[in-house]
């Protein structure tokens, strides 16, 4: 069996988790910084960034940019932008990485695997022929050589098309 070494998850795990008076993605909505937060795209009511701690290249989230823990806090149309900018964000993947499909899903509470569970946010995957499944380590899972920033931008300049 071949190890595949992630070692920029070790910086994510290790790190010490401060206590926060508002979340991470309430802290990156209101940020004017997208580069840095790896932002992708702003909507009316969500945005697009890239997860910093990705199962995959090109791994990344849609969350609106009101702070609730499932679906029934949107309206309507603040669902519906939530899930055209996913639209639009699975169009721009296919075109910067041409992936072979994807997972987009959700996980609703924390024994559902939602790191952040008091926000609502969609999870993008691509994925590939070959890759097997989504976790980092895994035999025979190839890992894209670019570098997050520059997936960001990639992914900037298609979405702004």
């Amino acid at each position: 069996m071949e190890s595949l070494h992630a070692p920029w998850r070790i910086e994510y795990i290790l790190a010490r988790k401060p206590e926060l008076k508002e979340g991470l993605f309430a802290r990156i909505a209101q940020s004017t910084d997208d580069v840095e937060n790896l932002v992708i795209a702003r909507d009316r009511s969500c945005f697009a960034l890239l997860n910093r701690y990705p199962y995959n290249g090109g791994h990344l989230m849609v969350v609106p940019y009101k702070e609730v823990p499932d679906l029934n806090g949107l309206t309507d149309d603040e669902l519906a932008d939530v899930w055209k900018l996913a639209r639009r964000c699975t169009n721009a993947l296919t075109a910067v990485m041409k992936p072979d499909g994807f997972n987009v899903g959700i996980n609703l509470g924390k024994v559902a695997g939602a790191g952040i569970a008091e926000h609502l946010h969609i999870h993008i995957v691509p994925r590939w022929t070959g890759d097997t499944n989504f976790m980092p380590v895994i035999a025979n899972t190839g890992v894209l050589p670019d570098a997050l920033h520059e997936i960001a931008a990639k992914l900037r300049a298609e979405l702004a098309k």
